[in-house]
């Protein structure tokens, strides 16, 4: 008994460590980091750059937005004026504001630039320079008002609906955490914005506003942005912060460590949206990473060559790649090989232009951010002129260097043929009658000058052709290698093809038919023509 257990034994290592039985099993994956609360009604922690939600309560549900609509309104702003566009301050944008609304103390006919407005927006939070960004842009608040809900469409939101540019208080004006946290990514993605956004204070120059001829200086309202406050927190990038009766306290803010870029949104908070803020930023901090798809993705990161249309490359084609800036966010203690993937074809609205499929990432049932394939409209493949002209200089090289030693070569054959020439005076009757005449060294000479010439020029022009011939016989040698090398690679990227589609559930040509469906459907992705082609 005690020998079968020892085989049993022995027969279950070999087994582990062969992969006969997987161990995957013995390693599973490191659990989803769960250890926050907030006390605010609704809240979310999105990562930036991949979507992953870390954290959410009630990030659904519909709540009043407050300030933190002026978000959307800068971005809307930033998507459609020039920043050295000069907007006027009317009567109704100074006048119809309710009590106790902050203002930047503009005056009908005032004048401020696009970039003006946009600091006192979002550091200010001055709710008559809302109106009149507003009116600049599309002539009045309600027509603004469905620019901003077009642009929230676009990019996912679904529980929301924007009244006004200011967030002040209209019960058809709410948003919910998550589709606050999708506007925030869009807008902390835009230079610009971060740019004002991310600054402290901002003066006001002399002249431009009537109740301040002087100029005027204004501080932004977010306290963990400044290094003096008792709230500062390490990381900030920027944010807004909202108040109105019915909204109760709101905040937005974004902030980066290690590469780990975050944007915590707090809705309806009971004067506890900075503490929540930083509960889930000391969250998402300890306990994530961030992990490019691009380094990590075995099963993409050949893509380019193993998903080509019909599965080859022929001079110019349309081929697909990877978005190369694509991440997911992993538990600090995870591994990307505990993440799977899903191919689909259905693309929102935010998507590139040129994607024709998404790539979304899952670790256990989270998704943890997505990829885009993207049709690149790659040109035939022409020699580098430098490499023809290297090649040339080489060949002249070559060719002068045979020529110079064939011209040696001649000199010393002609030294050489005269002594054989005197002997052959010597040798008498054999060679020459006595009674002729002998051939004087002068005579002779002519026929020598005339014969030299000719023979330097055939074997110079031999040695070039056979040159040519070795050179030739090398590129030959070559083509034909390359020939077989890329007709190997091609059937095995087909081979690796084939087996990748059956594994997202797809056939080759279920595969080919969709994607052609895609490309068809983008005019701006065109497969080059024969003229096209001859053109180039």
């Amino acid at each position: 008994m005690k020998y079968k257990k020892k085989i049993l034994c022995f027969f279950l290592c070999i087994a582990l460590m062969t992969g006969l039985f997987p161990v995957s099993a013995a390693f599973a994956a490191a659990d989803w980091p769960t250890d926050v609360s907030i006390s605010a009604d609704g809240g979310i922690l999105m990562d930036a750059g991949s979507g992953a939600i870390l954290y959410e309560k009630n990030s659904r549900e519909a709540y009043y937005p407050a300030s933190i609509t002026k978000i959307l309104t800068a971005l809307v702003i930033l998507e459609n004026c020039d920043l050295d566009e000069t907007v006027t301050f009317s009567n109704e944008a100074v006048n119809t504001l309710e009590p106790g609304a902050s203002i930047l103390g503009a005056r009908a006919g005032d004048q401020l630039s696009v970039r003006e407005c946009l600091y006192a927006l979002l550091l200010q939070s001055a709710n008559e320079v809302a109106n009149a960004l507003a009116e600049h842009c599309s002539g009045s608040i309600d027509a603004f008002a469905e620019l901003m809900n077009e642009k929230a469409r676009s990019l996912g939101c679904t529980s929301s609906n924007f009244a006004n540019p200011s967030g002040l208080n209209d019960e058809n004006h709410y948003t919910s955490a998550y589709d606050m946290a999708l506007i925030s990514q869009a807008a902390f993605s835009n230079p610009t914005f971060v740019e004002i956004d991310s600054t402290t204070y901002y003066d006001v120059p002399a002249g431009k506003l009537k109740q301040y001829p002087d100029g005027w200086r204004y501080y932004a309202h977010h306290r963990m942005l400044k290094k003096n406050d008792s709230l500062y927190y390490d990381g900030v990038i920027g944010g807004k912060t909202g108040y109105t009766s019915l909204a109760g306290n709101t905040l937005v803010t974004c902030a980066e460590r290690d590469g780990l870029k975050l944007i915590a949104v707090v809705l309806n908070g009971h004067q506890t949206h900075y503490s929540d803020t930083k509960a889930l930023f000391d969250f998402g901090f300890r306990n994530f990473k961030s992990v490019s798809v691009a380094g990590q993705d075995s099963v993409y990161q050949d893509i380019e060559n193993d998903l080509a249309i019909g599965g080859i490359h022929l001079g110019g084609s349309i081929r697909l790649s990877v978005g190369k800036n694509s991440a997911v966010t992993l538990p600090s203690e995870g591994d990307f090989s505990d993440v799977s993937s899903s191919l689909s074809y259905t693309l929102e609205e935010a998507a590139p232009s040129s994607a024709v499929a998404r790539i979304d990432y899952t670790y256990g049932d989270r998704n943890v951010g997505h990829a885009y394939l993207e049709a690149v409209n790659v040109p035939a493949y022409t020699p580098d002129p430098s490499l023809l002209a290297e090649l040339a200089e080489s060949t002249g090289a070559i060719s002068g260097t045979a020529g110079a030693d064939s011209g040696l070569e001649t000199e010393e054959t002609e030294q050489a043929d005269t002594p054989e020439s005197s002997r052959a005076d010597e040798v008498g009757p054999n060679v020459q009658e006595k009674d002729e005449k002998p051939e004087t060294a002068d005579s002779k000479a002519p026929e020598k000058k005339d014969r030299s010439p000719v023979i330097s020029i055939l074997i110079k022009g031999i040695s070039v052709l056979a040159v040519i011939a070795v050179i030739g016989a090398a590129i030959f040698g070559f083509l034909t290698y390359r020939a077989h090398k890329e007709r190997a690679e091609r059937i095995l990227r087909q081979q690796r093809r084939e087996k990748r589609l059956k594994k997202w559930g797809y056939s080759t040509k279920e595969f080919d038919q969709i994607m052609e469906e895609h490309l068809r459907s983008k005019s701006q992705i065109k497969k080059p023509g024969l003229r096209d082609r001859w053109k180039k």
